[in-house]
């Protein structure tokens, strides 16, 4: 009776420990971490295998909450652990850098951070917690991205457009982008639905140029500082599945341990090795088949009015 009655208090503690690692999904705010293998995973007791890795790329849908929620948990679960985090964004690029080092270093204020740094429309709902932590924390933060209008006027030109930046410019992009048939491109390709083939290769010049200048600027970042930890924040098309920014990664060195978080709205997408986050779906964008069309031709409008140099 004593053995029984031991084994159920056993249990039910397993039981009580298993519902602490696992939350409930039911509102934008939820989110739940999955290994690879589908373990549940507490953000505030990381295992091994997230430790240990030299990049850790969350990727995520922008403007959905309960990611921009995780990050932050995320961070701030790692930096308890060790002092050598450095945050890496998308949403600032190389050309930004000293203004972001201005914040983090208390000498300008955030609405110099947002005008000079070019902040993204929704930092200060989704992207503020995060420097904000690193600032407290004395973390490095990486502009990592490449400026937005050189990439659009090589989405417009192609790789050509490469020869008008002035060497400064020049130093504001990767130095070796590939833009060679890949799984990634053959996914990216797959995904266009407008225009000529020229135009999709351009425009997915464009996209590598985002992904190799990303994955350049945390390389570069540990080559500067060995033995620390880079977590990265981009888009879900740039992360998931060891494409783009991870595989631009391991070509510069490929003995880095880099980790991928994609979000997914259930557990039945294939997402490869990466770890699943799970969250509510974001809402359907257009409902309606003409305001879809109206969106795309607002975009193919802009961007054919876009001049380049």
């Amino acid at each position: 009776m004593r053995h029984i009655l031991t084994t159920s208090i056993f249990s039910m503690i397993l039981a009580g420990c298993s519902a602490t690692s696992q939350q409930s999904v039911s509102t934008f705010y939820d989110y739940q971490l999955y290994s690879p293998q589908a373990t549940p995973i507490n953000v505030h007791q990381l295992p091994e295998s997230i430790k240990s890795a030299d990049v850790i790329l969350i990727g995520e849908w922008h403007t959905h909450s309960g990611i921009h929620r995780f990050q932050t948990d995320f961070l701030k679960s790692l930096s308890q652990q060790s002092n050598t985090i450095a945050l890496s964004m998308e949403q600032f690029t190389r050309d930004k850098q000293a203004v972001v080092n201005e914040y983090l270093s208390g000498r300008i204020g955030e609405q110099m951070l947002i005008k000079n740094g070019n902040a993204w429309p929704n930092y200060e709902s989704d992207y503020r917690p995060l420097i904000e932590l690193a600032k407290s924390k004395n973390l490095d933060v990486i502009a990592a991205n490449a400026p937005k209008p050189i990439v659009r006027c090589i989405g417009k030109e192609g790789m050509g457009y490469l020869s008008k930046l002035t060497p400064k410019e020049r130093t504001f992009i990767a130095e070796n982008i590939d833009t060679s048939s890949t799984p990634y491109k053959e996914k990216f390709m797959g995904s266009m639905h407008h225009g000529t083939l020229e135009q999709s290769e351009n425009q997915y010049a464009a996209q590598v140029t985002w992904d190799e200048t990303m994955a350049e600027s945390i390389t570069e970042y540990l080559k500067e500082n060995p033995g620390n930890t880079v977590l990265h924040i981009a888009g879900k098309f740039h992360t998931e599945q060891g494409l783009g920014i991870k595989a631009s990664i391991l070509k510069r060195n490929p003995n880095l341990n880099v980790i991928v978080i994609t979000p997914t709205h259930g557990m039945n997408t294939d997402i490869g090795q990466d770890f699943r986050l799970s969250v509510l779906e974001l809402p359907i964008r257009y409902v309606q088949l003409e305001n879809r069309k109206a969106a795309y031709q607002d975009l193919r409008v802009r961007n054919e009015a876009l001049t380049c140099r």
